[in-house]
């Protein structure tokens, strides 16, 4: 079997461990997983790096916040009341868009919020990335390589959104 090299819209199994500039691990993935190439499942600088590598090759990638998850935006924080979340709400809770009766004005619609803080009268949701800000060292690791599906090309994603930006 030939060993393929990769190339848009082939399939790469990945590792790595993701770490911050102190050196902190942030993520680290043992097992491989498939991400498509020339989709939305990776980062443009990820795959940029990734280009003729094939399985066994390890790359070691530094990206600054403008090529990883965009710079922190504090416009991108919202207040809401404090009775429209569960009793059982807590920090670090994430939610899909703003819960009916929300009053932000500009809020993104399909957000992730992330709960930062909860007061007795309202909550602070933030739907930048929690990586957001943060440049990133990142070791890759190529564990394999094969042609996408037609369905994994129609959908522009194996179906892994790690890296995918909302």
């Amino acid at each position: 079997m030939e060993t393929r090299q990769v190339s848009p819209q082939c399939v790469v199994a990945l590792t790595w461990t993701l770490k911050d500039t102190l050196g902190e691990v942030l993520d680290e993935l043992d097992e491989p997983v498939e991400f498509l190439v020339g989709g939305k499942d990776l980062l443009a600088k990820i795959e940029e790096a990734l280009q003729g590598h094939e399985p066994g090759d390890t790359l070691d990638l530094h990206l600054e916040p403008e090529d990883a998850f965009g710079d922190y935006d504090g416009n991108r924080v919202f207040l809401e009341p404090r009775g429209l979340f569960p009793a059982e709400l807590q920090e670090g809770m994430s939610f899909e868009g703003l819960p009916p009766g929300a009053t932000s004005q500009g809020a993104p619609d399909k957000a992730l919020f992330t709960v930062t803080e909860i007061y007795p009268e309202h909550v602070v949701l933030d739907a930048n990335h929690p990586l957001a800000g943060i440049a990133l060292r990142l070791r890759l690791k190529v564990e394999g390589v094969r042609e996408a599906t037609e369905e994994e090309i129609g959908r522009g994603s194996t179906g892994t959104g790690f890296f995918q930006i909302g």
